[in-house]
């Protein structure tokens, strides 16, 4: 999908999972400037942090772009994982560093002091575990297996249906011995099968738990899926994940805007390093439906998706067949801003005629000092075959 999206040939010749755009050190992006100079991002910023981030966000962050935004093309599913607060990241990265433990090692837990909120919004059918499903229903989902092993289980988060009984029900399934869950989890994708077969109120939730096994055998990860609420998105709907909320990227792809930091703490569903004790005291237990925006409008073409914050801020403008340059949109921001074209062109301009046109799988980096020009207009200036112009706007929430 990132190759295509890019223009570039299909099949990529390995598999791409993520495009970056922003200033991580692990891999920031080269801006490219009007005279064909190349420069890393990072550099930009960190030589520059007033210019670059504006004198708000540089007060406030430093020389350090505070968000990333990310295309995310899951053909398979990611990692179960979780992240944590300002406070546990700052404790947790000066632990690690008074016990020297190199940042690229990877029993690494925080390779930086900061929290890594994040919001995915869908572009295609997307579909993610996250946060724990209401415990009476996951009740139902346990009973409606009829295996006679996972009842005691069912019982015992029956007998506390809240947050408490969900913790104590997760870690004991993460930190089963392997001798049980060696014959626990069989039993489970057993009574999965009969439950798809039969088109049961959990079909969706039983199917994700048969792909998880197959493709992690072994894993209490799969386990912890049961736990976890269910979701697919459409085109344009979005979760935010606040800290310690347990999700996984299953299938699909989206527009992800993120902290930008990489502060991961891993459950399960991967080869990468696992601390579970670490991963308790960041987790939060509480649970219910998880909300899906679809944004607020906030201009025509422009609808926003609020956060509670103050990193990072994703828009997406959206223009459909007819528009033209009359439908122009305001970018009246005086932060650093990123933007990626995901559907037909847009063109950039300011009103002392600077003018940057975008094609699909372009993207653009916007320095605050560009805001002396004034507000940026951005309008539609060529549709996709389903006649439809898109743009991502990624800025800071408190600058």
């Amino acid at each position: 999908m990132i190759a295509e999206l890019q223009g570039r040939e299909v099949p990529a010749p390995h598999p791409e999972a993520e495009l970056w755009m922003g200033a991580h050190p692990d891999d920031p992006s080269t801006v490219i400037s009007a005279d064909g100079t190349e420069r890393s991002l990072l550099e930009l910023v960190e030589s520059d942090p007033v210019g670059q981030l504006g004198m708000a966000c540089a007060r406030r962050w430093g020389s350090r772009l505070p968000f990333l935004l990310k295309v995310l093309a899951a053909d398979e599913p990611m990692s179960l994982q979780a992240h944590p607060s300002v406070r546990q990241a700052s404790e947790g990265y000066a632990r690690e560093e008074a016990l020297r433990i190199p940042r690229q090692a990877p029993s690494r837990n925080y390779p930086d002091p900061t929290a890594k909120p994040e919001l995915v919004c869908a572009l295609s059918e997307f579909h993610v575990l996250a946060g724990f499903r209401d415990p009476h229903r996951t009740v139902e989902l346990l009973r409606c297996l009829d295996e006679p092993q996972v009842a005691r289980y069912a019982d015992l988060l029956a007998a506390q249906p809240d947050a408490d009984g969900l913790r104590a029900l997760f870690t004991t399934w993460i930190t089963l011995p392997a001798v049980v869950l060696d014959d626990l989890l069989p039993r489970v994708l057993d009574a999965c099968v009969i439950q798809v077969k039969e088109h049961g109120q959990f079909d969706l939730e039983c199917r994700t738990v048969l792909e998880l096994g197959e493709l992690y055998p072994g894993d209490p990860g799969v386990l912890a899926a049961l736990l976890l609420n269910r979701l697919v998105l459409g085109p344009g709907e979005a979760v935010y994940l606040a800290a310690g909320n347990l999700h996984a990227y299953l299938r699909g792809t989206a527009v992800e805007i993120l902290a930008n930091s990489d502060n991961i703490l891993r459950c399960g569903l991967t080869p990468k390093h696992v601390d579970v004790p670490e991963l308790l005291k960041v987790l939060d237990f509480s649970h219910g439906d998880m909300p899906v925006s679809r944004g607020e409008q906030v201009a025509d073409h422009m609808l926003t998706y609020r956060t509670e914050t103050p990193e990072f801020e994703l828009s997406r403008l959206e223009w459909s067949s007819g528009s033209t340059s009359r439908d122009r949109v305001e970018l009246n921001y005086t932060g650093p801003r990123v933007l990626i074209c995901t559907a037909g062109a847009v063109v950039l301009s300011t009103r002392v005629g600077r003018r940057l046109r975008l094609t699909r799988g372009d993207s653009a980096w916007l320095p605050a000092h560009d805001a002396a020009d004034g507000a940026v207009l951005a309008c539609p200036d060529g549709a996709d075959r389903d006649g439809r112009t898109q743009l991502f706007l990624a800025t800071s929430g408190a600058c």
